[in-house]
C-alpha cells in the first residue's frame, strides 16, 4: 500500500515563492519528529511554472498507542492492526499543523506581499479514509471553492463484485490564500475519518476555532464537521458551538440536543439569542400569522412551529435548494398533523410582489437585508411594507461597529462572505426611520446580544408597527 502522502502544487508565476510561504526551501530535505512518527518533507519538482511540496509521514503504529488513551476504537487489537501507517487521517493533519505553523497562521517574515495573494493549487492525497464515500468528500469540500476529483479505492481490484473500500484518492484544485487552503486539510481530513488516533480533549475546541473561524460558520455542513471533529463529545461541541456563533449564524439546529445535555455553563449563541428575541416581539405584537421571509434552511420556522399560539406560519425563500434542506430539515413528511397543517413553505422573491405574502399579521425579515444589494431595498421597501402591508415588521440585521470585538474576524470585514453591506446603529436608524415614514409605520429599536457600553450589541432590531393599529389601539 501507498504510505501517509501528500502533495501541494503551485502553478502561480514564480512557482518557487511557495518556498518562502511554507519557510520550507526547495533545495532541501527535511525532516521532523511528530507524535505519529517522523514527517519528511522534499520537492519533487520546482520550477518556475510548476512548484510541488511533499509531505511523507512515516508512521510508528507500535510507539502510537505505548501508554496512551484514545477513542474510537472499539477493541485493543485493533490499535495495532489497522490502515494508520497507509491512509491520511488526524496523523497527516497534526503532521501538516506542525511542519507548516507559520504558514497556517498567515506569516511569511521573508515574502510578507505573498501573504495575502491567491495561487492556484493543486492537492493530491493517493490513499485517504471517508467514512462517507466520495459524496461526503464533495460535501465537505465543494462549498469552500475546491474543484474535487474523488476516485473510490476497489476493496481488491481483482475481484470486482466486492465494490468499494471506504478508502478514495483525491484530487483538488483551487485558487485560495495559502494559509485558507491549509487550514481547511487540517480540519476536514479528520472528519472524513470521523476518527482521531489521539484523545479528544477541550483544547481541540481552541484548535478549531483557530483553524475554521473564518469559513466554518457559513459551511452548509458545519453541524457534520464540528461535530466529527470534536469526536461527538457534546460538552466540546456546545462549547464549539458557542464560539463559532458569536461572529455570524453557525447552524444551530442539529446541535442543539448538544448544548441542553452539557453539564456545563456555556453562553446561548447569538444565533440562538436572536430567535428569542424575534420571537418575544412576535408575541408582544399578538401576531398569529407570521411570514419568516428569507426563511433559508428554517431555523426560525423550526422555533415557530413549537408554538401553537403562530396558527399560520409561512417560510418563504427564492432558493429551492434552501426550501429543500428546510423541508428535510423541519421532516415535514413526519410532523405531526397538527403541526403541519400551520405550517407551508413558499418559493417567492423578497423584492417582487406576491399576492400570496397578503393577509398576515407580521413578516419577519431575520439577517436578510444584508444580503441585497443596497440598490434593491427600496424593492423590498416596497414589497413588504406597502403590498403585503402586515400589522408588524420584525427585522434583524448586524450592528457592523460590534465586529472588533470578534477576535476571529479580520479587520475590515464582513461576517459572511455573502453580506453586500453592514450597517452602524446610526446608518440602520436613519434607513428604518426612512421607511417607517414613507409607509406609515412607527418604528423602535432593540439590542440582541451583549450590549457593549462602546460598539453596542452584536445584532440590532427593528420593530415596525402600523400607525393605524396604534390609533385603533389608543381609541
Amino acid at each position: 500500500m501507498t504510505p501517509v502522502y501528500l502533495t501541494l502544487t503551485s502553478t502561480a508565476p514564480e512557482a518557487t515563492d511557495l518556498g518562502y510561504l511554507l519557510h520550507k526551501h526547495p533545495e532541501r530535505v527535511q525532516q521532523f519528529d511528530v507524535s505519529a512518527g517522523l514527517a519528511h518533507i522534499f520537492y519533487p519538482e520546482a520550477s518556475e511554472k510548476r512548484c510541488t511540496v511533499a509531505l511523507l509521514l512515516e508512521v510508528d503504529p507500535i510507539a502510537l498507542v505505548r501508554g496512551r488513551r484514545y477513542g474510537g476504537d472499539a477493541f485493543a487489537l485493533s490499535q495495532y492492526v489497522n490502515d494508520r501507517p497507509y491512509a491520511a487521517s488526524s496523523m497527516l493533519a497534526v503532521a501538516l499543523g506542525k511542519v507548516f505553523r507559520t504558514a497556517m497562521t498567515g506569516r511569511c517574515d521573508a515574502r510578507p506581499d505573498l501573504v495575502d495573494r491567491p495561487l492556484p493549487l493543486e492537492v493530491n492525497i493517493p490513499v485517504l479514509p471517508s467514512v462517507g464515500g466520495t459524496e461526503l468528500v464533495r460535501e465537505l469540500f465543494e462549498p469552500l471553492g475546491w474543484t474535487v476529483q474523488a476516485t473510490p479505492i476497489p476493496l481488491d481490484e481483482t475481484i470486482p463484485e466486492w465494490g468499494d473500500s471506504r478508502y478514495v484518492t483525491l484530487r483538488l484544485t483551487g485558487s485560495f490564500v495559502l494559509a485558507k487552503a491549509l487550514s481547511h486539510l487540517y480540519v476536514l481530513l479528520p472528519v472524513l475519518d470521523s476518527s482521531k488516533h489521539y484523545w479528544v480533549s477541550a483544547d481541540e475546541v481552541e484548535k478549531l476555532v483557530r483553524a475554521a473561524g473564518s469559513w466554518l460558520p457559513a459551511h452548509p455542513a458545519a453541524e457534520t464537521i464540528t461535530r466529527r471533529y470534536l469526536a461527538h463529545q457534546r460538552e466540546l461541541v456546545a462549547s464549539a458551538v458557542s464560539r463559532l456563533a458569536e461572529v455570524d449564524d453557525f447552524r444551530v439546529e442539529g446541535l442543539e440536543e448538544d448544548i441542553s445535555a452539557t453539564q456545563s455553563p456555556v453562553p446561548r449563541p447569538l444565533v440562538v439569542r436572536r430567535k428569542e428575541a424575534v420571537l418575544s416581539a412576535l408575541r408582544t405584537a399578538g401576531a398569529a400569522r407570521v411570514v419568516d421571509l428569507g426563511c433559508g434552511e428554517g431555523a426560525l420556522l423550526r422555533e415557530l412551529i413549537t408554538h401553537v399560539e403562530f396558527s399560520a406560519i409561512l417560510g418563504v425563500d427564492v432558493s429551492a435548494r434552501a426550501l429543500e434542506l428546510a423541508d428535510r430539515r423541519l421532516n415535514l413528511e413526519r410532523m405531526p398533523e397538527s403541526q403541519r397543517a400551520r405550517l407551508r413553505l413558499l418559493q417567492s422573491s423578497l423584492t417582487y410582489r406576491d399576492g400570496r405574502l397578503t393577509g398576515y399579521d407580521a413578516v419577519v425579515l431575520m439577517e436578510v437585508i444584508e444580503h441585497l444589494d443596497p440598490e434593491r431595498l427600496p424593492a423590498l421597501e416596497s414589497t413588504v411594507f406597502r403590498y403585503a402591508h402586515p400589522r408588524t415588521v420584525v427585522l434583524t440585521t448586524p450592528n457592523v461597529e460590534h465586529n472588533v470585538r470578534f477576535e476571529q474576524l479580520a479587520a475590515a470585514t464582513m461576517r459572511h462572505r455573502d453580506h453586500r453591506f453592514e450597517w452602524t446603529r446610526e446608518e440602520f436608524a436613519d434607513w428604518a426611520a426612512g421607511v417607517g415614514e414613507r409607509t406609515g409605520y412607527t418604528v423602535r429599536f432593540l439590542p440582541i446580544g451583549d450590549d457593549d457600553p462602546v460598539v453596542g450589541p452584536p445584532t440590532q432590531m427593528a420593530i415596525f408597527t402600523r400607525e393605524d393599529e396604534h390609533r385603533q389601539e389608543a381609541s
